[in-house]
């Protein structure tokens, strides 16, 4: 079944190839990217393969935009089946829990968590019941695993993000609605970095999976296509 899917900071890398499957299996989707050239240029490198991708820009932590977005998309399509939020940062400045600057932390918080909130609550009136909404984690996130020694404030913020989903499958499992988060792995992006031993097909895998599959769960935290702890 033909599904309306949008996905956030889908210029480049996992969130690119996100987009790049859902087009193939024969989706209507919708990438957005806060820089418009950037976005521009990546739906016209998807329409080189012969695949019809609409753009929209946006900047997930400006509401006003956001809510625009929501409108002009509800006015194009009608609804948003899933909504993948991508969109996310590990800052340069992000190194130790002790010296992290302030900033780094409010923009890391801002992008990471606030985010993908406002773009689920301003999304939500659109959705069907069926609806999905995938954020994108990070094991760094989890509190199971061994934390500390790397990127403090990106772990922390997705550690946020993971109860985030908790609360919003909890709160919107009356309306059919399921949310779920996932790991992509270390994969090789500009954030992961060329050591990063998956390939953004790899890390884009378990999103496309949880977006298309016939019937999900709703409230875990996957990582190739497997539950993992929280």
């Amino acid at each position: 079944m033909e599904k309306v899917i949008l996905v956030t900071g889908a210029n480049k890398g996992i969130g690119f190839e996100i987009v790049n499957q859902l087009s193939k299996k024969g989706h209507k989707v919708i990438l957005t990217s806060r820089d418009r050239k950037r976005g521009t240029q990546a739906v016209n490198r998807l329409a080189e393969e012969g695949l019809n991708v609409h753009f929209q820009q946006m900047d997930v932590t400006n509401i006003e935009q956001v809510e625009a977005t929501a409108k002009e998309v509800k006015t194009l399509f009608g609804k948003v089946d899933v909504l993948i939020n991508n969109a996310g940062i590990m800052a340069k400045g992000d190194i130790s829990m002790p010296d992290t600057d302030l900033s780094v932390w409010q923009q890391t918080m801002d992008i990471n968590v606030n985010g993908p909130l406002i773009v689920s609550k301003t999304f939500i009136p659109i959705m069907p019941n069926g609806g999905r909404i995938i954020n994108m984690s990070s094991g760094g996130g989890s509190m199971t695993d061994s934390v500390g020694g790397w990127s403090p404030s990106y772990c922390v913020s997705k550690s946020s993000l993971n109860a985030l989903t908790r609360h919003m499958a909890y709160y919107l499992q009356n309306n059919g609605i399921t949310v779920n988060a996932m790991c992509p792995g270390w994969v090789n992006t500009d954030m992961g970095g060329s050591s990063a031993p998956r390939t953004v097909y790899q890390g884009a895998d378990t999103a496309v999976w949880l977006a298309t599959k016939e019937d999900i769960s709703t409230g875990k935290f996957w990582r190739d296509r497997k539950e993992i702890p929280w």
